[in-house]
């Protein structure tokens, strides 16, 4: 029988950029134990998905709170025992920009990872280039340069979230409004509250439907803001008028703040038009198009930028709740 392969150790991090002067800058930290230059990055914790352990990482080892942008692309090797490693990096902006992620919704840092760097530092993105010690590490530079001069790497997120697990309709006697999260949906929401800070969600909108707004409530609660409730998000209305669902998503797709937005399988293919509606090819083709579209607790992250041509969707992704069934 063959032997299992290893599963890879997975680490993440960001290219935490600015504009200072009309050049393109990025903070690179210096490793004394390796005497290298590189991005700000660590291993996942146990439990931990990628987006969460990349804004935590550049915490502990800068002391900048950042947020989210583009995901840019990743590194994979090889280590000295033979098992595959794999780098999620992420574009991101420090905190200042007046809608950092709210504090207390924000992952827990313990600043271990401080004592593995003795200093950091902002570089001109061609002196980045040049400092940074492993050629690699020039492949997620490369693709942010890239996107800045295309006009792609100032962003926002729209989160589309379908609610955490629900109770099964046949085992619930009572109605559809109310029908409530199981334990592992509650578990589901808890979860998700890191994971939309990485993100710097200022704005939550969710069906009224219990099953939705339990999902969103821990997140909203730690971050200090009051969740506006949609009727049209439920099903029974987005039944009604489809329509209805659309203005919403249009609307969110402009609002200058990274948003949320809470509602059910059977609205989601309309969500999901809408995006695509104003996404790039590229992008719109990577987006859901098989039922269920998205797990329960399952959270599609939307990019949209300004364009010439108006709002757009310059790039998706997509993650998974962390939590486990008992």
């Amino acid at each position: 029988m063959k032997a299992l392969a290893p599963a890879p150790v997975e680490a993440a991090g960001a290219l935490v950029w600015r504009v200072r002067s009309g050049r393109l800058q990025v903070a690179l930290v210096h490793r004394p134990r390796y005497r290298d230059w590189s991005w700000p990055k660590g291993k996942l914790d146990p439990g931990e998905i990628a987006p969460v352990a990349a804004v935590r990482e550049v915490e502990e080892e800068t002391g900048m709170a950042v947020v989210l942008g583009i995901p840019l692309p990743g590194l994979e090797y090889r280590l000295s025992d033979g098992r595959r490693k794999l780098v999620h990096y992420w574009a991101a902006l420090a905190g200042g920009r007046g809608d950092e992620a709210p504090l207390g919704a924000r992952p827990p840092v313990t600043h271990a990872a401080r004592a593995e760097i003795d200093l950091w530092e902002w570089f001109d993105v061609g002196d980045a280039a040049r400092r940074l010690t492993r050629g690699a590490d020039r492949r997620p530079l490369d693709a942010l340069v890239e996107a800045h001069q295309r006009g792609r790497l100032a962003t926002r997120a729209l989160v589309v979230a379908r609610h955490a697990q629900a109770r099964k309709r046949t085992l619930w006697g009572g109605t559809e409004e109310d029908r409530p999260l199981t334990g592992l949906g509650l578990r589901q929401a808890v979860a998700a509250v890191p994971v939309l800070a990485a993100f710097g969600v200022h704005r939550v909108v969710t069906s009224r439907w219990e099953r939705c707004a339990a999902s969103v409530a821990p997140y909203a609660t730690a971050a200090g803001i009051g969740a506006e409730v949609a009727d049209g998000l439920t099903e029974a209305r987005h039944d009604e008028s489809p329509g209805r669902v659309g203005a919403i998503v249009r609307e969110m797709l402009v609002d200058p703040r990274d948003a949320l937005l809470c509602t059910h399988r059977p609205v989601l293919p309309t969500v999901l038009d809408v995006l695509a509606e104003h996404s790039r090819r590229q992008v719109a083709d990577a987006l859901p198009e098989k039922n269920p579209f998205l797990a329960p607790a399952e959270l599609l992250v939307a990019h949209r930028g300004e364009t010439p041509r108006g709002v757009r969707v310059l790039a998706v992704e997509r993650h998974l709740s962390p939590a486990m069934p008992d």
